[in-house]
Order: structure tokens, then C-alpha cells, then sequence
């Protein structure tokens, strides 16, 4: 594997960050994670698009797209594979310890890794953890990701994916790194970006290309939907056949699956949608 680390293509075991890094000592830090089709990245102006609104949102610098995309092209070119996770990651740069930022500059590191195709259909739980739509940070994709680690570790242990989170309201959210989609009366709903939840590449095209409906919901309605989806680059659309005890049979079921080959369908079109 060779990673690109500020500037220069390095082999894996080569490839350092300065442990003075602000993204590893205060999670100063945004990133995406870009899937690619032999060799070639899904969606890829929408993620840095988001990638800038993020690093905005920290106050960081605006990320370089064109020295990104040549990152991109290396790494993809370097490591040849047939489904892989780009990982596009921007920091805060070389810092005081603390939460002061230096005058170094930022960070980035850009990886590829390889990723297997997920089953049609998964398992799920609720934790009693909240996302806090109040944040400043609500809604972005920083490298803070340890109450995503620790959620999906309790998924893990109860033979889940995927976690999922209300927000301080008591309304449905996200998952740990997904968004999540409900079937109602044979309608397609998805929690709105105001409850907190990071505005996913896969969620948007979703929204475009089903007609979903972005609606307040309340985390009961895993409870009685009909069926339940989750989105996000890895995942595509993937169907949820059990949310906590709740076992949904059949899954995918009927509105899923038609979004499911909508979704391969109008990927398969264009790979930069």
C-alpha cells in the first residue's frame, strides 16, 4: 500500500505524521471516505465539496481539490482495486499541545484500502447515547470519532453493523458513520439535516433519486416502519433486517430493493454524479 502524506507518495511502513499532529493530539481534523470502482472514485467533487464546507466549519483552510484529486490518482494508481475505501484526511497541522493551532500549516494524508461488498441486509441497534444538534461541530466530518468507536463496539458485541443515535430533541438521527431511512405507508423518510446528522454523499443521491422525504421522526418508528435502510458510501443502500429485538423478514423489502437498483442503476450512469 503507498499513502500519500503531506506532498510525497510514501510506501505504508514509510509513511509518518508528526505526533505533534493537531488532528491525532485534539481531533483537529476533517476527512471523507471516497469509494472506488477499479481504481476510479465514486462522487468524488460532492466529497471534497463536503470536505471544504467541514474544514470551514473547524475554521481550517480551505483544502486544495487539485492537490487532492493528484493524491487520489496516485494512491488509486499505485495499490489497483477492484472496490476500495479512499480516505481523504485533513488536519489541523503541526500545533502546541493543546487546543491553540500552530502556524505550520495543515495536514493531509490520503489512503486506499480494500473493502469486500457488503451483504443486502444487516442488523442494527439503537444506543442511549445522543448526537447534540446544538454542536459546532453538528453535522460535520471531523476525525473526533470516539463516540462512533464506542457505539459501534456495543453493535459489534450484540452481532450488529451499525449503531444508531438520537439527538437531544428525542428524534431519530444517524448511525455511527450512516444514515438511516425508514418505509412509512410505502413513503421513503429520512431524519433532516436539522436533527444533526451528517449530510451524507449517499444520503443526498438517495433523497434525489427516490423521491425520499426528509421528516422529523421519532426513534419509535424503528419500531413500526416497514422497512428500514441505511446509506452511506461503503453501504450503498443496504436493507436492515433486525433493528434490536425487532426482526424485519423479508428484508430487503419491496420499496428497498427498487432504491437499491435505482441507486446501481444511476451509479453505474456516472461515477461523478
Amino acid at each position: 500500500m503507498m499513502i500519500w502524506v503531506n506532498g510525497e507518495l510514501c510506501d505504508a511502513d514509510a509513511a509518518r505524521v508528526s505526533v505533534l499532529d493537531h488532528g491525532l493530539t485534539v481531533g483537529d481534523g476533517v476527512f471523507e471516505t471516497v469509494k472506488t470502482i477499479e481504481g476510479r472514485p465514486f462522487a468524488l467533487t460532492r466529497h471534497l465539496d463536503r470536505l471544504t464546507r467541514s474544514a470551514r466549519g473547524l475554521g481550517l483552510p480551505d483544502p486544495d481539490h487539485d492537490e487532492i484529486r493528484r493524491a487520489a490518482r496516485a494512491v488509486t494508481d499505485a495499490t489497483p482495486l477492484p472496490l476500495g475505501r479512499l480516505r481523504i484526511t485533513f488536519t489541523g497541522g503541526i500545533s502546541p499541545l493543546g487546543s491553540d493551532r500552530g502556524d505550520n500549516g495543515p495536514g493531509l494524508v490520503v489512503a486506499l484500502g480494500e473493502v469486500g461488498r457488503r451483504p443486502d441486509s444487516t442488523a442494527v441497534i439503537t444506543v442511549p447515547w445522543t448526537r447534540n444538534e446544538h454542536s459546532a461541530v453538528a453535522g460535520l466530518k471531523t476525525t473526533s470519532y470516539a463516540e462512533n468507536v464506542v457505539a459501534l463496539a456495543r453493535a459489534h458485541g450484540q452481532g450488529a453493523s451499525e449503531a444508531l443515535f438520537a439527538n437531544t430533541a428525542g428524534q431519530l438521527c444517524e448511525g455511527t458513520g450512516s444514515n438511516v431511512f425508514v418505509v412509512i405507508d410505502g413513503q421513503i423518510h429520512t431524519p433532516p439535516l436539522a436533527s444533526g446528522c451528517l449530510a451524507g454523499i449517499t444520503r443526498a443521491l438517495a433523497v434525489e433519486w427516490t423521491g425520499a422525504h426528509e421528516t422529523e421522526l421519532s426513534p419509535e418508528v424503528l419500531g413500526r416502519a416497514e422497512e428500514i435502510f441505511l446509506t452511506s458510501t461503503t453501504r450503498d443502500i443496504q436493507a436492515v433486517h433486525r433493528v434490536d429485538a425487532r426482526e424485519l423478514p423479508g428484508a430487503p423489502g419491496p420499496v428497498t430493493a427498487k432504491a437499491m437498483r435505482v441507486f446501481d442503476e444511476r451509479a453505474g450512469d456516472d461515477l461523478d454524479p
